[in-house]
């Protein structure tokens, strides 16, 4: 029983999260939003119910169940610690590296840096809190299996003024490549549709990188994934429009691609 209110509360959570209400979740299912709310009372949920408000939120039960599981302490760094990384591109790279699982020797072996400078920055992370340096110089990550950076944070700044240009500086013809650019129109529903799996693509992307962790560095590769949607329309297409005509139409957009 305790298991089963801990999975209930471990939903409720989810669905505060995602900012979706009973009623919404009762549209979802086809139910009334009183039945919705009866079981979360009751904590009466057979596996197909649970799978589908999972479902609403691009879930799977089992993201509840590895939510229950002890975490490491943090899942984001404060707005002044994102600063302190982008502010030493060094401390950053040696971040990034302990967050992919690398190891003190890794790190020596495949960049510039001296012993003393990736001690200097290892010790940094340990006072951020986003590792702890253990004797031998060896490393345990202090993150959550969801750790992101801040929205709009000084990480996702640097992102925009450093990376994208690089990113897509890029044909995606070569192995283990691929763009894809997508256009149509959509009604909200289905725009909200592509969003849930949008979202859960990004977490089977998140539980993939967490399940190769245990991997020999030289069977894993640095992989970046881009994905976006939204009512979009090419700039130049804007100055035949007429006046006061916000609709998008075939041929101008309304998705951006998975990359």
């Amino acid at each position: 029983m305790a298991q089963t209110t801990a999975i209930v509360d471990a939903l409720k959570k989810a669905l505060k999260e995602h900012g979706l209400t009973y009623q919404q979740v009762a549209e979802a299912l086809d139910l009334s939003e009183a039945s919705v709310k009866r079981l979360f009372a009751e904590r009466q949920f057979s596996l197909k119910r649970l799978d589908q408000i999972c479902a609403v939120m691009g879930l799977e039960i089992s993201d509840l169940v590895r939510g229950l599981e002890p975490e490491p302490r943090i899942n984001q760094l404060a707005v002044e610690q994102e600063r302190q990384l982008v502010s030493d591109i060094s401390l950053l790279l040696v971040a990034i590296c302990t967050l992919n699982r690398w190891t003190f020797q890794q790190m020596l072996e495949h960049y510039t840096l001296s012993e003393t400078e990736v001690i200097q920055r290892l010790a940094t992370l340990d006072r951020m809190g986003l590792i702890e340096l253990l004797p031998g110089n060896r490393i345990k990550p202090l993150i959550t299996h969801d750790f992101h950076w801040q929205k709009n944070g000084p990480i996702q700044d640097f992102f925009e003024s450093h990376v994208q240009t690089d990113f897509f500086n890029c044909r995606f013809n070569r192995p283990g490549e691929l763009r894809l650019f997508l256009n149509g129109m959509l009604s909200p529903r289905s725009n909200e549709v592509m969003q849930q799996k949008l979202r859960r693509l990004a977490l089977d992307f998140r539980h993939c990188h967490q399940e190769d962790l245990s991997l020999p560095l030289d069977q894993r590769f640095g992989m970046s994934l881009m994905m976006a949607i939204r009512p979009w329309e090419v700039s130049v297409f804007q100055q035949y429009r007429k006046s006061g005509d916000n609709k998008l139409y075939p041929g101008h957009g309304i998705t951006r691609p998975i990359r």
